[in-house]
């Protein structure tokens, strides 16, 4: 068995927040492997949380999270079991990357796949299967291509299959199931609502120049009108007798 150092302890510790005792049981049982360790690590850690599923969360918090420039706007709402883990520093930053997630994933509409209605899944099958790509495949085969592409287009509508903004080596449900691990209690995204500034608004075409022009009291310049023909000029008596001489 390899030495394992109150270093690389740390370092494990470091990368995944996990308890000293138990990085050091990873380290010893991968040989001192950081990397295998922390797949260790996040095994036990999944198998923990998936125990806690069941269990009532109540408490938890509301955030909210408004990216630069103020047009893009989250409220989430993630819960807990406990008021004490809710008022954790460790939840906190949990909800707020939640948060962010979803402001970085426009596609995203859902918590997970489960929550997205039937006739959504439907349309979807419709749509895949009048492809032209899949027309002259074996009916079994159409079939076995067109779940694998409508589960592929759900998973885009689920926040829990995203890849994590800040580590695209887990998703979100990864994530969360590490802070249940570190935390001890069942953690759910319950809701969150996504605002882009301006959504849904139709938005009237303007000049650009007009609409500067207007905010600044001026009026438009006007083509100059076009000049009129100058009337043919009437002769003189004394013109018409020099004409005829």
């Amino acid at each position: 068995m390899a030495d394992i150092s109150a270093k690389l302890v740390k370092d494990l510790r470091d990368k995944t927040g996990a308890g000293m005792m138990d990085c050091k049981k990873a380290l010893q049982e991968n040989d001192g492997n950081i990397e295998k360790a922390i797949e260790w690590l996040r095994q036990k850690g999944i198998a923990s949380a998936s125990k806690k599923e069941g269990r009532v969360a109540a408490e938890g918090l509301v955030d909210s999270y408004i990216h630069v420039g103020g047009r893009i706007g989250v409220l989430v709402e993630v819960n807990c079991e406990t008021d004490f883990v809710a008022r954790r520093d460790e939840f906190k930053g949990l909800v707020r990357d939640v948060a962010m997630q979803i402001a970085a994933c426009p596609n995203v509409e859902y918590v997970r796949v489960s929550d997205i209605p039937t006739d959504i899944a439907e349309k979807e099958k419709s749509i895949e299967m009048g492809r032209d790509d899949i027309a002259n495949k074996p009916a079994a085969m159409q079939e076995k291509i067109v779940e694998g592409r409508i589960q592929k287009r759900l998973k885009e509508l689920s926040l829990m299959d995203q890849p994590f903004i800040k580590d695209q080596n887990i998703s979100v449900e990864e994530l969360i199931k590490q802070t249940v691990s570190k935390l001890g209690e069942n953690i759910q995204v319950r809701r969150f609502s996504r605002f882009v500034l301006g959504e849904g608004i139709e938005k009237e075409e303007t000049n650009f120049a007009d609409e500067v022009a207007a905010q600044a009291g001026l009026k438009k310049e006007q083509p100059p009108a076009p000049a009129a023909e100058a009337a043919p000029k009437k002769e003189t008596k004394k013109e018409t007798k020099k004409k005829k001489k």
